[in-house]
């Protein structure tokens, strides 16, 4: 019996004598057990859990329109990816626009931004790149977790004006894709009616594969030569619209209450994704 509980009796007993036989009543009113005491040092405290997959339960699943994401893209491709890629294929994940502020091709600031006139999530950047970089920091902490060979690329700095510095986006995808990596870039689309909505738009300087195709069935997929091919594109850049930047998922991204739980369930998107692709 644990110490509290005892002492707690001992202090509402009642003593009675009766033909010199001695009783004790407990006569003290029901009380809720309490919960035992945590003796432990910190040092003996056990050790914090690796995080571990969101159930699938707990997330919207996928759909067209999608519960979570919203549309996906209004100009569908029509192309399929069925080259086999082995388990531990190298794919580096990158944040859309993370070297390219204060510059035209600086992303989406966002419907909150734009059209309510809300301040940005940052000062130094737009709003796209700022949920970019959550996004793939959340996607390579779980897909490492589930057993991945992820890893992340962002640039020294916000704006690098010339796209051949090899420290910019571009100059990495196309080094890393020369030598097999797959690389996947994340972005938000703009709102509507500028944005499309989610969908993967694919590598053209390499065949498609089951990543891409497994990228596509859960987000949707872009035409090939969208825009008659896109820079990234070109340099082996695999671009994901996770969704047009605007509500409700912008509100749930915003809103502190909502913001972790949206970002692991993009997150679990995108691994679950990759884990089908290379399975």
């Amino acid at each position: 019996m644990a110490w509290h509980t005892w002492s707690h009796q001992q202090r509402c007993g009642t003593h009675l004598s009766l033909g010199g036989l001695a009783l004790t009543l407990l006569l003290c009113p029901a009380t809720t057990a309490q919960p035992r005491q945590n003796w432990l040092t910190p040092q003996q405290q056990p050790a914090p859990q690796a995080p571990t997959t969101v159930p699938a339960t707990q997330c919207p699943a996928s759909g067209n329109p999608d519960p979570l994401l919203g549309p996906r893209t209004r100009m569908p491709g029509r192309w399929v990816g069925r080259g086999a890629v082995k388990p531990d294929l190298p794919i580096v994940v990158m944040a859309g626009h993370a070297d390219s502020q204060a510059m035209a091709s600086a992303g989406t600031p966002g419907f909150a931004v734009d059209k309510r006139r809300q301040a940005p999530m940052d000062p130094r950047m737009r709003d796209e790149l700022y949920w970019n970089l959550q996004v793939q920091k959340a996607v390579v902490r779980l897909g490492r977790t589930r057993g991945l060979n992820i890893s992340a690329y962002t640039p020294p700095a916000l704006t690098i004006r010339n796209d051949e510095d090899p420290r910019t986006n571009w100059s990495q995808a196309k080094t890393r894709s020369a030598r097999g990596d797959y690389i996947l870039e994340i972005h938000f689309d703009a709102y509507r009616p500028y944005g499309f909505g989610s969908g993967l738009i694919p590598a053209i300087n390499r065949p498609l594969n089951a990543l891409d195709e497994s990228l596509a069935q859960a987000f949707g997929r872009f035409p090939r030569l969208f825009r008659g091919g896109l820079g990234g594109p070109r340099r082996g850049i695999g671009i994901l619209e996770i969704a047009m930047l605007e509500p409700p998922l912008e509100n749930k991204l915003r809103n502190p209450s909502t913001r972790s739980r949206t970002l692991e369930c993009i997150a679990e998107r995108v691994v679950n994704a990759l884990v089908q692709g290379v399975s």
